[in-house]
């Protein structure tokens, strides 16, 4: 299994701007072949930002690398847009092969 994180640093007070982008997007991952699951976390928040994580799992890397050159990833981040101030810098993606 391989899981990928992206971490975003949200604006304090534009969390539920965050979330609603999440909430009303169509992600298309459910149409390509190797998605095993996604959750979108929220973390702390420091008064100044709050800390998210997006967090899929594939069933390998072959299958995450299918995905982010796939027409449905195009698709899915052509209509992920945050209204302009909530987010403080670029997603850091953080992928991981699972061990245990």
């Amino acid at each position: 299994m391989y899981i990928a994180m992206n971490r975003f640093r949200i604006c304090a007070g534009r969390e539920a701007d965050f979330e609603e982008v999440w909430r009303e997007r169509d992600t298309y991952l459910d149409k390509v072949s190797g998605f095993r699951e996604f959750h979108l976390l929220r973390g702390p928040g420091d008064g100044e930002t709050t800390l998210y994580v997006s967090h899929s799992c594939w069933e390998s890397r072959e299958a995450f690398d299918g995905w982010r050159n796939s027409e449905a990833f195009r698709k899915s981040h052509a209509s992920a847009r945050s209204p302009e101030g909530t987010l403080l810098g670029h997603p850091e993606l953080e992928a991981f092969d699972v061990v245990l």
